[in-house]
């Protein structure tokens, strides 16, 4: 089959301003428990989303991280302070986030501004991750040229074993990010093409907008 012709006729739900929460936040909880349920023990992850971010000469950039915390404060991100969309936080703080959940036939858009989480959220969430895992966020200076696969093995190794019988600190670059969302959409696939889209506003006085947009 030629690319042209993929396509799917989207039919499974609907998305009216009568059915959906004032507060997106309280929305998106309920269509990311919705994708936790319609997994099903597919091997997709429901908090895996598009962090599209830009570098200082506005060339746009993006690559699929994980949620791991949300809430009205925003959406929070764990990584390595030292990679380039860290980086490229720092320089432009305002990122967009993006959902897919092709079996809900759902997407969600969030755009907002980043800031670090705390020392204490990014410890703590540290310290609950996988023996594994800390080991890696030590290993690798992520986004650095390495010269093989063999060189983060070894370090990883030399590692494991310094730490075998201690716990592991969080290195200092390594943290969290929080997406405070401004505008939050919600599109729901459709027939025909004629998809519903709701677009959520906070405005200056700390309420949000609802607007229905064209798809």
């Amino acid at each position: 089959m030629s690319i042209d012709a993929m396509r799917r006729n989207f039919d499974m739900g609907s998305l009216h301003e009568k059915d959906a929460s004032k507060n997106p936040i309280e929305q998106f909880r309920t269509w990311f428990n919705d994708a936790i349920a319609a997994n099903k023990g597919d091997w997709f992850e429901p908090n895996a989303m598009t962090l599209a971010t830009v570098d200082p000469s506005g060339m746009p950039d993006a690559r699929i991280v994980l949620l791991k915390s949300f809430d009205e404060r925003g959406f929070v991100f764990f990584t390595n302070y030292e990679s380039i969309k860290a980086k490229q936080l720092e320089e432009h703080p305002y990122a967009t986030l993006v959902f897919y959940w092709p079996n809900l036939e759902r997407q969600v858009r969030i755009t907002g501004k980043s800031t670090k989480t705390s020392d204490e959220v990014s410890s703590n969430y540290f310290a609950s991750r996988p023996h594994g895992s800390q080991l890696g966020a030590i290993v690798s200076n992520q986004s650095s040229v390495i010269p093989n696969r063999e060189f983060l093995e070894t370090k990883l190794k030399q590692l494991a074993e310094q730490y075998k019988d201690i716990s592991i600190p969080r290195p200092t670059d390594w943290g969290g990010y929080c997406i405070k969302a401004h505008t939050i959409e919600f599109w729901q696939g459709r027939p025909n093409r004629l998809h519903d889209r709701l677009q959520y506003i906070l405005e200056n006085n700390g309420k949000w907008s609802i607007q229905r947009l064209a798809p």
